[in-house]
């Protein structure tokens, strides 16, 4: 299964946006007539896009929606809805709703993921953080990957800029890491292809052979922090010319130095595991089910009846030289050894004790030894 978590669509014009967020305000009547829908050449080029996506042997898709700098739940509409319903279905592929944040200095303290606003993003199944500055990366590393309904499973790196404008720390990528958060990397910029218009908000970006030079140099350095752990590769390209095969991005992802399984694993099992785990937003602190213990067939699990019987059973050491049905047994000793029986011992006659001399070691009932030693009466041993 190799996925592909970045698949842009085009942005709606502001005449749709306005209307969408006019009927937004207006009664529940109004409130479900049509959403804002994609034109059919929108629609077309999309199509044609998976298409080609699905030949080149991708079955999971993620629609990716990019929101600039905050989300305001006045002027906010989802706009993926819309379009999974003007695309045709087809069979063995996934199609998976994506909302993409990009943080600069007017969105670090507060962007809209608030539980006010949780209602707004129950739709979307992964959530995802462009981090611009430091304080908006520090706070998408430490704070928005922990488990809460507003979890962001994917940080993604505006690696086409000249420079990162933040620091790749240790401590950070490893909290995040831990958190169960992947850091993305998009293949479009090592191309120098079209990418989101959206991801070039910053100032100084370039494009061409300087994004690429820029890429090269930020995914090398993702790679040396992360250690090839946690690493997502996406598209994120509008041209199919753009679009590369799964083994062509693994062969292009194994120059930044990074194991060649490691490269498969970052579109498939890392994909994987991304879209299970960014289901828990929906369930309490994580928790996917209620643990429940499974006993293999074939085993005896002893119940409280006989455990209450074993208890109300003798000690071995009350039936010592004796059995149940009458017949004498061996006894034994506190050690657990047998003693050999004597002809006494068969008739049931308490045989006579032989003669001790000094010094001799002398067996009793507990399976201890001891020396029986000669009392001294005052005199002296003869010489």
């Amino acid at each position: 299964m190799f996925a592909d978590l970045n698949v842009p669509v085009p942005t709606l014009t502001k005449q749709q946006l306005s209307q969408a967020a006019s009927k937004k305000g207006k009664g529940k009547q109004e409130q479900s007539g049509p959403a804002p829908a994609f034109t059919p050449a929108q629609v077309a080029s999309i199509e044609s896009r998976i298409d080609l996506l699905v030949h080149l042997g991708y079955s999971v898709f993620a629609f990716n929606q990019t929101v600039e700098r905050k989300v305001d739940p006045k002027t906010f509409v989802n706009t993926l809805d819309p379009l999974l319903g003007q695309l045709r279905k087809r069979p063995g592929v996934v199609y998976l709703k994506r909302l993409t944040i990009v943080l600069d200095e007017d969105s670090e303290k507060g962007f809209g993921l608030t539980n006010g606003n949780a209602a707004l993003f129950a739709p979307y199944d992964l959530l995802a953080l462009v981090p611009t500055t430091a304080g908006s990366f520090s706070l998408a590393c430490l704070t928005h990957t922990q488990p809460t309904p507003l979890t962001t499973h994917i940080i993604s790196l505006p690696l086409t800029l000249p420079r990162l404008p933040f620091n790749l720390r240790h401590t950070l990528v490893r909290a995040a890491l831990n958190n169960g958060a992947v850091f993305e990397i998009n293949y479009a910029g090592a191309l120098g292809g079209e990418g989101d218009p959206a991801l070039t908000i910053p100032s100084g970006s370039e494009s061409g052979a300087g994004a690429k030079r820029n890429w090269w140099a930020a995914a090398r350095e993702v790679a040396r922090v992360t250690k090839g752990k946690g690493i997502l590769v996406s598209g994120g390209v509008f041209n199919e010319a753009d679009l590369r095969a799964p083994r062509d991005v693994a062969n292009l992802i194994t120059i930044l130095g990074v194991a060649q399984d490691v490269a498969h694993d970052a579109s498939t099992k890392v994909a994987q595991s991304l879209i299970l785990r960014a289901q828990t937003r929906k369930t309490y602190r994580a928790v996917l089910s209620e643990p429940k213990v499974v006993i293999p067939e074939g085993t005896s699990v002893p119940q409280p009846a006989d455990v209450e019987m074993a208890d109300a059973q003798p000690t071995p050491a009350a039936s010592v030289g004796e059995s149940q049905q009458g017949e004498s047994v061996p006894p034994t000793g506190g050690n657990g050894k047998k003693r050999p029986l004597d002809q006494a011992g068969r008739t049931g006659a308490t045989p006579a004790a032989p003669p001790v001399e000094v010094g001799q070691e002398v067996s009793v009932l507990d399976g201890t030894s001891r020396k029986k030693k000669k009392k001294n009466k005052g005199t002296t041993p003869a010489s």
